[in-house]
């Protein structure tokens, strides 16, 4: 059951960093259009803009690498250490992109549509002072851009949150089956067999130690079998009769000849 349990953690952290992938590249590739746009056509870039294209690309090769690394490195001390600082980060990374993409929750129709280009009508083309290669977009469909990009933050916030949690999961998971390898009580499978436990889940016999250096207990006189004239022989038993020092009655003493 713990290799089961196992597989299912790490399947479900599959499924989180997929998600997380394509978020943070749907991010990239837009904000990327965007600034190519602003480049193309000269229009003043926004700082904002260059930190979510970072942020972005960083998030597209840390999920690529999460997804590589799982299947060996998934559990480890350090590692998940690593990933959940990093999910922590991309948390707050990722509500500063939502922030950013926040005009993309108004409406896209009508005379005053605010982007990143500016506000303009939503049929008309993002007004530029220079012409390019790169086809300029309308404000409807800039402002349908960010919509997408902050609906997309969202939900890899959720799943940061998500792939973190799991990744103390598989810590755990990790550690258990390091702790209690296979056993009798998990017929001798991968995993861990189970404990005694207290209440509220203590431990019980925390004094009882099992050590190889540890000596074998001695036999006890109960558990040995009675063997003929033990009784003589026994130490610390009382006689239970009075012998005579010249042997017992009916045999003649050694070395004397009786005609």
């Amino acid at each position: 059951m713990a290799g089961k349990g196992g597989l299912a953690l790490k399947v479900l952290q599959w499924f989180n960093r997929g998600v997380q992938f394509g978020c943070t590249a749907l991010v990239l590739a837009l904000t990327s259009y965007f600034l190519a746009t602003m480049a193309d056509h000269h229009i003043k870039i926004p700082i904002n803009l260059r930190a979510v294209e970072g942020i972005s690309g960083i998030g597209v090769v840390y999920n690529i690498l999460g997804l590589l690394l799982l299947c060996c490195l998934a559990g480890l001390a350090f590692t998940s250490f690593i990933a959940i600082f990093l999910d922590v980060c991309f948390i707050g990374a990722f509500i500063y992109v939502a922030t950013v993409y926040k005009n993309g929750a108004s409406t896209c129709k009508g005379s005053n549509v605010n982007t990143v280009f500016g506000t303009g009508n939503s049929a008309a083309d993002v007004s530029a002072p220079k012409d390019g290669n790169v086809p300029l977009p309308t404000y409807k469909t800039a402002c349908r851009m960010e919509s997408a990009m902050l609906a997309v933050s969202i939900v890899a916030i959720v799943f940061f949150i998500f792939s973190a949690l799991t990744e103390v999961l598989l810590a755990r998971q990790r550690k258990k089956e390091k702790r209690f390898g296979p056993s009798p009580a998990n017929n001798y499978t991968s995993g861990y067999g189970s404990r005694r436990r207290g209440l509220f889940g203590f431990r019980r016999n925390k004094g009882t130690t099992n050590t190889a250096d540890a000596l074998p207990m001695h036999t006890h006189p109960d558990q040995v079998r009675n063997s003929y004239n033990t009784e003589a022989t026994r130490v610390g038993d009382a006689p239970a009769a009075t012998y005579s020092k010249y042997g017992e009655a009916g045999y003649p003493s050694q070395g004397t000849y009786h005609a």
